[in-house]
């Protein structure tokens, strides 16, 4: 068996949901905030089967698929002089961060 723990953005994630669990995969939802945009984020936790890890991570990879935004951020040039002026930036967002464990048990009470 093993966990998957997938971090993804929370414009997708109700969608990954959605789907997983139309494969007939329990996911778990917990709430989580980025570090890089401090957007929020999703961690979703799954406990899969060996054989089935690979259609599990399929859809995380079919669902959450990086795409460009534009982020507007304060000028740094102009923060030395108390003064700060907005530029747009494209950052790259969505996709998934992916992590899987082996499970040595599990219990389900």
């Amino acid at each position: 068996m093993k966990l998957i723990v997938a971090i993804v953005q929370d414009e997708d994630a109700s969608n990954l949901i959605s789907s997983l669990m139309n494969e007939r995969f329990s996911v778990t939802k917990l709430a989580s905030t980025g570090g890089f945009l401090r957007s929020g984020n999703t961690t979703l936790l799954l406990g899969v089967d060996d054989e089935k890890l690979d259609a599990a991570l399929a859809v995380v990879k079919k669902v959450c698929i990086s795409r460009k935004q534009i982020e507007v951020f304060p000028s740094p040039a102009m923060g030395a002089m108390g003064m700060y002026t907005p530029y747009p930036v494209e950052v790259t967002v969505g996709g998934a961060t992916v992590f899987v464990m082996d499970v040595a048990q599990f219990h389900k009470y």
